[in-house]
């Protein structure tokens, strides 16, 4: 066994503020994978290379943001951002793990746009679809496989899938009711409703002493007062209003932006499991109410989401920008400004709700080590979340493979490409980037083949 060196045993020097916002620029950049795969990323890098934080402090840390609606992985940078930089280093970790996808989203949302129809784009689009929905067929079984723990966790996922799916009830009331159940479940079943350990034990007999280790004091700025609760809460209640409020008057509350905005505020707080638990929700809103952008248009989105850094709730960028472009909300010789405006709208009022649940929850989590409960209702939620992406699985490959509908032909190529795409996942645990990639190759040869 090797023999532990003096850097192993002393405690890192703490990182200055912009050292860290470069490690959080980098992380932003190169976050492909989903939340397993940048989560993975940031374990490896903050609790195993760099020891900035102990691999117990990291888990507790997520185990909160996996109670919270919204991306986990932001929520995750958010918190430890927070916790080395105060609420500075927090706002500074959160907002540059999304700005290099919105970046990149609205570049390539203004190409789409602009050049979507040319056969090369096409050919690539019709590659990637297929993977994409091999992609979401793939996270219903991974999540599946980890929390349909007995049968009345598959029980709720069975409903979930009929209600959305055979109901077409929304899918608010479809949280809700699972985390009702979650709740009773968790008082007269508890042994069935307790939150598996999805992820590696944050016992460690031994480890490298952390700069944040299991031993270290709550810092000054992370510990609990109401005070602090108050003046979190009533600050970002008040950004928010003025956000709002500033569109109201620009646009009226009918107008395409305040209705954006009012939408995806409602959005961010039901993305309880992840981005695929609230696409039915998006889809259901975006395409079938207001209709701003159409089915074509979302599963296209979805595959440019698939194919950027960030968290995959970043496709509502998409939609905010195609909205924005439909819309002609400046004329029609303004239409990147007005889909750049409908992106930056709606991220915004997206990812508002998790910079506040950490600086408001945070505080209190930090004085909770070890003791985080209430995980029933999650874990209700978190069964019914595998109805519901699979449902949205058979809604991607209805449009897929007959995309003309069912009197159409059936699009054997795309489903070739999709199978093949679903056995590289589950079997051979490829990445999605790689998957993409190949792909979009496939799409580009059966056009050359053509």
């Amino acid at each position: 066994m090797d023999q532990p060196t003096d850097a192993d045993t002393r405690r890192p020097t703490p990182p200055s503020f912009w050292k860290a916002l470069l490690y959080w620029l980098k992380l932003g950049c190169i976050s492909f994978g989903g939340p397993a795969g940048q989560i993975a990323m940031m374990h490896e890098e903050l609790v195993e290379r760099r020891r900035w934080i102990s691999e117990q402090r990291f888990l507790h840390a997520l185990n909160y943001c996996m109670l919270l609606p919204g991306p986990e992985a932001q929520q995750l940078a958010t918190y430890i951002g927070w916790l080395l930089h105060r609420r500075w280093g927090g706002l500074v970790a959160g907002a540059l793990f999304v700005l290099p996808s919105l970046l990149l989203l609205m570049v390539l949302s203004w190409l789409y746009m602009r050049f979507g129809s040319t056969p090369a784009v096409a050919a690539a689009l019709y590659g990637i679809k297929p993977a994409v929905t091999a992609i979401v067929l793939a996270a219903a079984h991974r999540i599946g496989g980890r929390a349909l723990k007995n049968t009345p966790l598959r029980l709720i996922a069975l409903a979930a899938f009929v209600a959305i799916f055979a109901l077409d009830l929304p899918f608010p009331l479809i949280v809700l009711g699972a985390a009702v159940i979650g709740y009773l479940g968790g008082r007269w079943a508890p042994a069935s409703f307790s939150l598996g350990g999805g992820h590696a034990s944050a016992h460690q007999a031994q480890h490298a002493p952390a700069l944040i280790d299991d031993d270290t004091p709550t810092p000054t700025h992370a510990r609990f007062s109401w005070g602090g609760f108050a003046r979190v809460l009533l600050a970002g209640l008040a950004l928010w209003a003025l956000a709002l409020g500033g569109l109201v008057a620009l646009q009226g509350w009918d107008g395409p932006l305040t209705q954006m905005a009012w939408f995806f505020t409602k959005a961010a707080l039901l993305t309880f499991g992840g981005a695929y638990a609230v696409l039915p929700y998006v889809y259901q809103g975006a395409v079938e109410h207001f209709h701003w952008l159409s089915a074509t248009q979302m599963m296209d989105g979805l595959a440019l989401g698939e194919s950027t850094p960030g968290p995959l709730i970043m496709v509502v960028s998409f939609v905010g920008f195609v909205g924005g472009w439909g819309q002609s909300l400046y004329g029609p010789d303004a239409l990147l400004a007005a889909g750049v405006a409908g992106a930056v709208v709606v991220t915004f009022f997206t990812f508002l709700p998790s910079f506040v649940f950490i600086f408001l929850g945070g505080p209190f989590i930090e004085s909770t080590h070890g003791k985080l409960q209430f995980t029933a209702p999650l874990t209700g939620i978190t069964a019914a979340v595998v109805g519901v992406i699979l449902n949205l699985a058979l809604f991607f490959a209805w449009h897929v493979l007959w995309p003309a509908g069912w009197q159409g032909p059936f699009e054997w190529p795309a489903a070739v490409i999709g199978l093949a795409a679903l056995v590289a996942l589950i079997r051979f645990k490829t990445g999605v980037m790689t998957v993409v990639g190949a792909a979009l190759l496939a799409g580009l040869a059966l056009q050359w083949l053509r």
